[in-house]
């Protein structure tokens, strides 16, 4: 890995997604089912062993230093319960090294010679021996890279007495067998990482087994699955505390109920008492916002008929005067009907007068010429 994305993946496993403003990475969250929970803790096997002889390869889920930084400051507001993810995932890794160590273990009783009890005691004692020398070599190591002199000088003290416990035991084992099947590599099956130990590996190959990235990764895991199922252990515990909680509050709220109904229908008259004290201060509440809601009305009724008195009689006025305008031009159309009419009707007389005047003339005419002529006829 270059130093570059070194330096991404520190930034991404201190600041998470949001960093630089990469919106592209926030399409997935943590929370996802896609994500591997283990990761976000912090013990996948496929990181744990990545580079051994037992390199799982890629985990089939994401892995994403940010998304682990999500995780970890989400959780410090909420408790999302990924350790029973995480520890489901490692019990059932730690179970398939587990039957792979036991195969292994009935491989060799299958191809090694048969030895009685005690002389498989005798060989136990010295591989014990091997694995702490081992573990103590490896820890003298450690140390010793950190600059821990003084504290690797008194392992080694320990190693060497290690390695006399371990001479002695040798030499208890090889008394007890014959020379030609004591010659023959014992080996046994290492209960952490089910990788092969031989019963005569130098201190410098016990030290690279149990020094190794294999051995220590294993032990990693094994680890933290214990760590895991103390938490989950713990959580469960306190949420079952929390239920019985809420079980004896809701229990303790209907004995209250209980109590009260009972205590009431001991006591009638009290229970009485205080109903007709309830209605009473009831009724009175009543009674105050019946009195209020009237006066409110009365109120609103007298500003009510002040303002319809007032546009009534400004109604009234405007009425009558509109009334008398009418009737005064009512009656200015009237006379000058009626003076039209008086006229026409004058005219009417006059003509008809006229009429009258000249058919009795004309009339008057006619009886003096007829009187005339017949005046006229007897005289002759």
């Amino acid at each position: 890995m270059s130093a570059q994305a070194q330096m991404r993946a520190m930034l991404d496993q201190l600041m998470g997604t949001s960093r630089d403003g990469d919106t592209t990475r926030q399409r997935i969250k943590f929370s996802d089912d896609r994500v591997c929970k283990s990761h976000l803790l912090n013990c996948c096997p496929h990181d744990v062993l990545s580079g051994t002889r037992m390199d799982l390869g890629e985990c089939l889920k994401v892995h994403d230093l940010a998304l682990r930084a999500d995780y970890e400051i989400a959780s410090k507001e909420q408790d999302f319960f990924f350790e029973l993810d995480a520890m489901d995932h490692l019990q059932s890794f730690i179970a398939d090294c587990d039957r792979r160590t036991e195969v292994a273990k009935k491989r060799l009783a299958e191809t090694q010679e048969e030895i009685s009890a005690e002389v498989a005691a005798k060989a136990e004692r010295v591989h014990e021996l091997n694995e702490e020398i081992g573990k103590l070599l490896a820890k003298v190591e450690q140390l010793g890279a950190e600059g821990n002199v003084e504290e690797s000088q008194k392992v080694m003290d320990e190693v060497e007495k290690a390695r006399a416990k371990k001479r002695e035991a040798e030499e208890v084992y090889r008394n007890s067998m014959p020379a030609s099947s004591f010659q023959q590599q014992k080996l046994r099956v290492c209960e952490v990482c089910s990788a092969y130990l031989g019963l005569h590996d130098n201190d410098r190959r016990l030290a690279d087994h149990f020094g190794g990235k294999l051995h220590l990764g294993f032990i990693e895991i094994r680890e933290k699955l214990e760590e895991l199922k103390r938490v989950v252990a713990e959580k469960q515990e306190k949420r079952n505390q929390e239920r019985l909680k809420r079980r004896e509050e809701r229990e303790r709220e209907e004995r209250e109920k209980l109590r009260r109904s009972r205590s009431h229908s001991k006591n009638p008259k009290r229970s009485r008492s205080r109903e007709h004290r309830r209605h009473r201060s009831r009724s009175m509440s009543r009674e105050r916002k019946r009195r209020t809601r009237s006066k409110s009305r009365e109120k609103r009724h007298r500003h009510r008929s002040r303002s319809s008195s007032r546009s009534r009689s400004r109604s009234h006025q405007r009425s009558r005067h509109s009334s008398r305008d009418r009737s005064r031009e009512r009656s200015k159309r009237r006379s000058s009907k009626e003076r039209v009419r008086d006229q026409d009707l004058a005219s009417r007389d006059r003509d008809r007068k006229d009429k009258k005047r000249s058919y009795e003339s004309a009339n008057g005419r006619s009886e003096d010429r007829r009187s005339s002529e017949e005046r006229e006829a007897g005289e002759i």
